[in-house]
């Protein structure tokens, strides 16, 4: 395989079968898991970093040696950061201090650099705080993951075929996965069920910040899904379901998918499994 950058070799992730973690399952029930860390950067967010800099640049809102102002939780800031290395533009991230240093580590490595907003404010702190950048530097443009449409049209055109064509032959009850922006729940849902009506959505949520079950925001440790309001990219008319899951059996079940299936997940994917 041969490719011109970094870039093409988003996306097109396996989907691997769990064999031991849910052993106890229903017989002839199958339960798999699309592997998006096998994305370069690490994650699903390279999908929607790459999406929504080339909608930009297409649409003359991103010039070239502009600057890219974006409030992340972490993997999205991974994606731009390793998308803005290839393409060459300046990228500043804004996110709460409570972020991990790991993830901090991976954009500092890429080029990026940051502005750190208190960790009491959540991500409304930090959505503020880049809309104050933005108007301060000339030539800067912000992505807006939580609204930018580019981010749902990404699933519709990838993540969602890609799960068709491996499960043309079996389609798959239920999707479950974790909404940190909204974007690929609502973008690889309306895909499926227009294929497969039957299919159940479920968005999984922390119990400490229910806030898509109607509850109220609160600061949790399960980093990438539970922002502290509804993002505009989340349609909730395709959920069948929300399911809350406890920081604690999202830590569990991160670890029992490295220790009984070889597979090192982060805590919100542990948490979707977790539900």
């Amino acid at each position: 395989m041969k490719v011109a950058s970094i870039l093409e070799t988003i996306g097109h992730t396996p989907h691997i079968r769990i064999n031991r973690l849910f052993a106890d399952a229903p017989e002839g029930s199958e339960v798999w898991i699309k592997s998006e860390r096998s994305n370069p950067g690490g994650s699903i967010k390279d999908r929607i970093a790459l999406a929504m800099i080339e909608a930009a640049e297409a649409s003359g809102e991103l010039k070239p040696g502009g600057t890219i102002i974006e409030p992340t939780s972490g993997n999205t800031g991974v994606g731009l950061a390793m998308v803005a290395a290839v393409k060459g533009y300046k990228l500043i991230l804004v996110m709460p201090e409570s972020m991990s240093i790991e993830r901090r580590r991976l954009m500092l490595a890429y080029g990026a650099s940051f502005d750190l907003t208190p960790r009491e404010k959540g991500m409304k702190g930090a959505i503020e705080r880049a809309l104050e950048l933005v108007a301060q530097t000339p030539d800067s443009w912000m992505p807006q993951q939580f609204e930018n449409p580019a981010n749902i049209d990404v699933h519709m055109r990838t993540t969602a075929q890609e799960i068709l064509a491996n499960f043309a032959d079996s389609p798959i009850d239920a999707l479950i996965t974790g909404v940190g922006t909204g974007g690929h729940i609502t973008g690889t849902a309306q895909v499926l069920k227009a294929q497969w009506p039957h299919m159940k959505v479920y968005a999984v949520e922390p119990t400490l910040s229910p806030v898509i079950s109607g509850g109220q925001p609160g600061p949790h440790p399960i980093q990438g899904i539970g922002a502290d309001f509804i993002p505009a990219n989340l349609h909730t008319q395709l959920l069948d379901g929300v399911i809350q899951v406890d920081p604690a059996d999202a830590k569990d079940y991160a670890r029992r998918a490295a220790s009984e299936e070889g597979m090192l997940v982060g805590i919100s994917s542990g948490a979707t499994l977790a539900a």
